[in-house]
């Protein structure tokens, strides 16, 4: 059975929100933690305090996404921004499943970034594969939006290699555009008339909300 509009979207929201709420209140209350330098991942690593906390961020990010990522490819008509919502989900999950090890070096710690930069990619990707879907629609400035969006998550991500004593900063921004857009998206299929209303349809994708 599918799932309802309104609570599809509702996990396009809280899933983001989640992520974001678990990795901001971790760093806050962890000792010596600069969220400038250190990646999320350091707040869910075996023995960490936040451990728990950051894990669930995880897990509700990676269950409730996939979920969403249905609705949004219906939405806006493409395969391609459904799948690589969905993949960025299970990959969390698989964040979550391979925590960093107290010793790293372990082959749990290269299985660890492995589904990390799967599921990094696959969050960049999707604001830029929904550029063509928004034009298609009529949602030019969304998809002006989407492209930047996507554009400056790639090029944060990447700097996280490249600078990496400002990588947990990189690593944020890079995320939280797309965690926004989400949000930003969802709020808009909320506000949009199902499909085959006569009235006219929200033009607001991410320009609104």
């Amino acid at each position: 059975m599918p799932i309802p509009r309104t609570v599809a979207a509702a996990c396009g929201i809280v899933a983001p929100l989640a992520f974001v709420g678990a990795w901001l209140v971790g760093g806050l209350v962890t000792d010596g933690y600069d969220p400038l330098a250190d990646a999320i991942s350091r707040l869910a690593r075996e023995g960490a305090p936040t451990r728990a906390l950051m894990t669930t961020g995880f897990v509700v990010f990676g269950l409730l996404l996939p979920m969403w990522a249905v609705r949004l490819g219906r939405e806006l008509g493409s395969s391609a921004v459904r799948n690589a919502a969905v993949v960025a989900g299970l990959a969390t999950l698989g964040v979550a499943l391979l925590p960093l090890t107290r010793e790293g070096g372990q082959p749990q710690d290269v299985g660890h970034a492995v589904a990390a930069g799967i599921g990094y990619a696959a969050m960049a990707l999707t604001p830029l594969l929904a550029v063509g879907p928004l034009r298609r629609i009529g949602q030019d400035r969304a998809a002006g939006t989407s492209l930047v969006v996507g554009a400056l998550s790639a090029l944060a991500l990447v700097g996280t290699v490249l600078v990496v004593d400002r990588g947990g900063g990189l690593q944020r921004l890079g995320l939280t555009v797309v965690d926004l857009w989400h949000v930003a998206a969802a709020t808009w299929v909320l506000r949009r008339r199902p499909a085959g209303s006569t009235r006219a349809q929200d033009p607001g994708l991410v320009t609104r909300g």
